[in-house]
């Protein structure tokens, strides 16, 4: 498909969804604390207002669950960033913080959907076997890389494997390309699974593909989170695409019914072509991940494609959040056929996180690789909201004399994340951490490579979000041969940034300084 027809072509269904105010409001938890905050404030009014003397004992009430809320949050196994948010909000609004904790603590609304996710992961447990072979050749090569391999596998069962090759996009428009390429040549099935997808040229010159596909006897399936019905897409959109003989669904849609599920996205970009080839990484199904509608300057982002064995797991990745909204699961078999093997150097594994466990794996691996890195860890993310333990790991690295860098966005998309992102800079830039801002625009890429020999490409930010609540995917690579295009990319990318220093922190941003100290208390929530 020439550049020309790729312009012109695509199938639009509809252009907007539209966003419903309630949806939105019970989609969050800063948007339901909003909602008991201003309950909390009726109630102080109504008292004031009903007698004249307000009566003591409802400020005694108020006194005694304030105690008992802190003892319990002091004692409690939960991270201490998130403590200080609650004690925080119970010290503010007792009554709306102290229901909000309990809300969220009561798991209300996904305790079915962690019995299924037990359920799946037991059911295909034995699924991807780990070729001994495989992980014994890497334990020769790096222990501790071995270490961190049998870690992800051990937990969840993604093993370690050879015979992959992977290929580096530095942009969104080359992965798009790519893509177009790649489900040109489906025989058998492609799978989608997007925290985004807009219409608009990238989505409507992919869904024309795999609209004909269909027609040829190719079976599509694809899955998006569900708050794109608040933003991008319409609620009926699955029935739209079933029109078109594609198999599609939501993710957790958000309806007006108040649940802790809802606090729970699909964050995951992975895309499957008959279990031969897949993608991930950054970019989503909407237009300004290839620049060609500018939201905050140029739109850096980047993914990979594997081609081997290894997209196997990113197959049986998106079987298992397919199979979520069922009541037995269907046979996972026919698609895990071991795809053609590729000779190449290195290893990879892709593995996903899930925020219903206890296995925080997006994180760990990424400090696995700060504590073990000799020479440098260079980083892109498009935020910066840590907890202590991210924040120690980043600190330590620095201290004991590896090259960390940053690059984070010059212009960003969201005030509040961008003013706690610079909220953190003072202590890593002390502590010897070198933070770069691209100049251009937006940095999107969710980047981490070290000591030209390990790297990490995929949906998984230095924030809240990611880490801890969202459903994410990634592929950890050792000594593949990409490792050296994704490091040449950093320092590409780094030419088009300026250097933040101590005292360039807030330039130009000066209003944000206060906003950035304030919003400390709730960056669990943002």
């Amino acid at each position: 498909m020439n550049e020309e027809s790729l312009r012109t072509s695509g199938i639009r269904l509809l252009k907007r969804g539209k966003q419903g105010i309630v949806r939105a409001l019970l989609s969050s938890r800063m948007g339901l604390f909003v909602a008991l905050l201003a309950i909390q404030i009726l109630i102080v009014v109504a008292v004031f207002y009903l007698f004249v003397e307000p009566p003591m004992h409802f400020f005694g009430l108020d006194l005694i669950i304030s105690v008992v809320m802190v003892l319990h949050l002091i004692n409690s196994r939960m991270d201490s960033t998130a403590k200080v948010t609650w004690l925080v909000a119970i010290m503010i609004a007792t009554i709306p913080g102290t229901l909000l904790y309990l809300f969220t603590q009561s798991e209300l609304g996904h305790r079915t959907l962690m019995k299924r996710i037990s359920v799946i992961a037991d059911e295909s447990v034995d699924k991807l076997p780990q070729n001994k072979t495989a992980w014994q050749a890497l334990r020769e090569c790096d222990k501790d890389a071995a270490s961190l391999a049998r870690y992800m596998n051990h937990c969840t069962c993604h093993p370690v494997y050879r015979n992959t090759s992977v290929e580096y996009f530095p942009t969104g428009e080359d992965k798009w390309h790519e893509v177009l390429r790649q489900l040109e040549n489906a025989k058998r099935f492609i799978f989608l699974e997007y925290f985004i997808i807009e219409e608009g040229l990238m989505w409507g010159t992919v869904l024309e593909v795999l609209a004909r596909k269909v027609k040829e006897g190719v079976e599509v399936r694809v899955m998006y989170d569900g708050s794109c019905a608040l933003t991008t897409l319409p609620y009926t959109y699955p029935q739209l695409m079933e029109g078109l003989g594609i198999k599609c669904r939501q993710f957790a849609p958000v309806t007006p019914v108040l649940s802790t599920h809802y606090n729970y996205r699909d964050h995951r970009k992975i895309l499957v072509v008959d279990g031969e080839v897949a993608f991930t990484g950054g970019v989503n199904m909407a237009d300004e991940y290839i620049n060609h509608v500018e939201k905050f300057g140029h739109w850096k982002d980047v993914a990979i494609m594997l081609k081997g064995e290894a997209v196997r797991s990113f197959t049986l990745m998106f079987l298992q959040m397919w199979n979520i909204r069922e009541k037995v699961t269907e046979d996972f078999d026919p698609y895990l056929i071991a795809g053609t093997p590729v000779a190449s150097e290195g290893f990879v594994v892709p593995y996903g996180d899930c925020p219903l466990d206890t296995d925080k794996m997006g994180e760990r691996v990424y400090m696995s690789i700060l504590n073990r890195a000799n020479d440098y860890v260079h980083i892109m993310s498009p935020y910066l909201i840590l907890d202590d333990v991210m924040a120690t790991a980043l600190k330590f690295a620095a201290e004991r004399g590896v090259d960390v860098k940053l690059i984070l966005p010059g212009i960003p998309d969201k005030r509040f994340p961008y003013a706690l992102a610079k909220n953190t800079y003072a202590e890593l830039l002390d502590s010897g951490v070198q933070i770069y801002e691209y100049t251009p625009g937006f940095v999107h890429a969710k980047v981490f490579v070290a000591d030209d020999r390990e790297a990490v490409i995929g949906t998984i930010n230095l924030d809240y979000r990611s880490l801890y609540h969202h459903f994410e995917c990634a592929a950890w690579m050792y000594e593949t041969p990409c490792i050296e295009d994704i490091e040449q990319d950093f320092q590409t990318t780094l030419e088009s940034c300026r250097k933040v220093e101590n005292d360039t922190i807030w330039e130009g941003h000066k209003l944000l300084f206060p906003l950035g100290k304030a919003l400390k208390v709730i960056a669990p929530m943002m």
